[in-house]
């Protein structure tokens, strides 16, 4: 593997839920992926942390709900295969994630996609302070 693909131990996916991170494409934009448990190997897959159906994060921070082995969308439940990303139900059907490539090596998850280069844990706004506002209302 190549220096600074690394993302985390396999261990710390959740068998059911997500792990979020964030990574950069070459034209240095942010984008969230999920990390989700897979019967397939490697045993893991990423996907792009958004429902193409309406742009709603899948993972909002606290895990993505899965629900027999899908990824189910907070907005309309429309359920994603967590293995193929492919979606046959709900407003979403006929759609599939957008994939990232991962494999697993020496216990760990890494980054095998170069169209990304992973950034950090969590999401894009994880490690940004709230709100400065002194507005009262």
């Amino acid at each position: 593997m190549e220096d600074g693909t690394r993302i985390v131990d396999l261990e710390a996916v959740p068998e059911n839920g997500s792990y979020l991170c964030t990574a950069e494409d070459p034209f240095t934009n942010e984008t969230e992926l999920v990390l989700v448990r897979c019967t397939e190997d490697p045993g893991v897959r990423a996907w792009i942390n958004t429902c193409p159906h309406e742009s709603q994060r899948l993972d909002t921070g606290d895990g993505a709900a899965i629900r027999n082995g899908e990824i189910v969308c907070p907005r309309h439940g429309s359920l994603f295969d967590a293995c193929s990303g492919e979606c046959d139900n709900g407003p979403a059907a006929g759609t599939t994630l957008p994939g990232v490539d991962v494999v697993v090596e020496d216990g760990a998850v890494h980054l095998a996609d170069d169209r990304y280069a992973f950034l950090h844990e969590g999401g894009i706004d994880d490690d940004e302070p709230g709100s400065t506002s002194h507005l009262s209302l």
